[in-house]
């Protein structure tokens, strides 16, 4: 891999990872979708959604946790799949996780504006995208513990934001706070709108969004090169991540669901916002416009974090230019970086140039990529393992995935249903169109063109 001179610095602790995950995770799905899969599906339905999620994610953390203890590698969702799969497939696994942040930055940019647009309506959004790129470009380019500690106080804002409002909630629900829509509701409204409004049918689209709303979780496995002490860091920050965001995202459907009715117009609008003012909460609009923007700038800010390392990776690789695998005197790849905030500008034009063609096509690759990522994580897990006992005691390995070989497999099994999920979703069916074909395309562009000129990473399991 990268010689002496051109390696990571090794600056992050376990609170950072923790905090770059949630960075990646938390965001608008659980600000602004929240309320509509509640409607879709009723608060009981979508609660189970986001339990099966969660469920999901940790199986793949438990996996991406033996892998990345053992091979501590920037970028390593490549890494792992190439070795233990097939390079065809890790090259692929790279372009698509890479597209999928770049993509985001795109739309988190203009979400940005029009969030700041609510304080200073003459600015026109342009400008507020422009701002933004050099903010998120500065702090990711001057140090890692800049940039670990901006995310970590963006990411806090968050976890703090969501504790306060389920706090809140639970009092109000209690009738320990008092409300203006209702005294001490308890949960009636959880099942006020029958237990599946629109059927079970329903539950299983909102599920296929409730494992995207954790997708983000793997950016520890991204930052693994860059952790100190990775061997206890990395569980510690696999646990505590889980933790937070189960406890967060399912407390946060329980409070909607249960101080808004399933059938009001409200969920779709902004139950945040709603329940606030019900509760007597001062500029509680503000507030959570506030709270919004600093998501969506903590997550640009881990995106483009994740994109870079991903093409410093391609080029530790011989799949692109050497010049992507340079490291700048702080050990930040600065070209991956550029190149990313460019793509992400790209993404920004696309999407209102060319929104039902180009746009549509990357959103629908990057929304078919987490759950590639997920699965390739749970099979090279598998033949890791296999690699590994052929020549090591199991003794060997510091931390292991508990209940080998049935959690690999579960993850494997879970993420091919949720791809066929996504065919039977009219609204996400797309992904398959668009995701299937750039997955083929990847594999032979990579068997002509890189076949031959990849390194050799079979020192990686040593």
């Amino acid at each position: 891999m990268a010689d002496k001179d051109n390696q990571f610095m090794r600056k992050m602790s376990s609170k950072h990872l923790v905090t770059l995950s949630l960075g990646g995770v938390i965001g608008t799905g659980i600000f602004l979708s929240s309320g509509y899969l509640i409607q879709e599906a009723g608060a009981i339905g979508t609660i189970i959604a986001y339990v099966v999620g969660g469920f999901l994610a940790t199986l793949v953390m438990m996996c991406l946790g033996e892998l990345s203890v053992y091979h501590p590698n920037t970028a390593s969702l490549h890494l792992y799949a190439s070795k233990y799969i097939h390079p065809s497939l890790g090259f692929t696994v790279a372009w698509l996780y890479w597209l999928t942040w770049t993509v985001a930055l795109g739309s988190q940019f203009i979400t940005m504006g029009v969030c700041l647009q609510k304080w200073f309506p003459q600015t026109p959004i342009w400008v507020w995208c422009a701002v933004f790129s050099v903010l998120i470009l500065l702090l990711n380019m001057l140090d890692i513990k800049i940039f670990s500690v901006s995310e970590f106080w963006m990411s806090l804002t968050k976890i703090v934001a969501l504790g306060i409002f389920i706090i809140l909630g639970a009092m109000a629900i209690t009738g320990l706070l008092p409300s203006h829509a209702s005294s001490a509701p308890l949960f009636t409204n959880l099942v006020s709108n029958r237990v599946f409004p629109h059927g079970v049918g329903a539950v299983f689209i909102v599920l296929l969004s409730a494992n995207f709303a954790f997708s983000g979780t793997e950016l520890i496995g991204v930052a693994a090169g860059e952790t100190s002490n990775p061997e206890k860091n990395i569980p510690k920050a696999i646990k505590s991540t889980l933790f937070l965001l189960i406890t967060l995202f399912i407390g946060t459907i329980v409070v909607i669901g249960a101080l808004i009715p399933g059938s009001s117009k409200i969920l779709t609008e902004s139950p945040f916002v709603s329940i606030l003012q019900n509760i007597g909460i001062p500029y509680a609009s503000d507030i959570m416009n506030f709270i919004i923007f600093i998501a969506i700038l903590s997550g640009a800010n881990s995106g483009l974090y994740a994109a870079s390392r991903m093409l410093w990776s391609l080029s530790e690789d011989g799949t692109l230019p050497k010049v992507f695998s340079k490291l700048s005197k702080n050990g930040l790849p600065i070209y991956g970086l550029l190149l990313t905030l460019a793509g992400g500008l790209l993404s920004l034009f696309s999407s209102i140039y060319a929104e039902s063609t180009v746009y549509l096509a990357l959103v629908s690759i990057s929304g078919f990529a987490v759950v590639a990522v997920w699965l390739s994580i749970g099979i090279s897990q598998l033949r890791f393992r296999k690699v590994f006992l052929a020549s090591h005691p199991l003794s060997d390995l510091t931390y292991r995935t508990p209940g080998y070989p049935v959690v690999p497999w579960l993850v494997i099994i879970l993420c091919v249903v949720s791809m066929i999920g996504i065919y039977f979703d009219p609204n996400q069916r797309i992904a398959l169109y668009f995701g299937i074909p750039f997955t083929l395309v990847s594999i032979i562009v990579y068997q002509v063109f890189y076949r031959r000129r990849t390194h050799d990473i079979s020192t990686l399991a040593d």
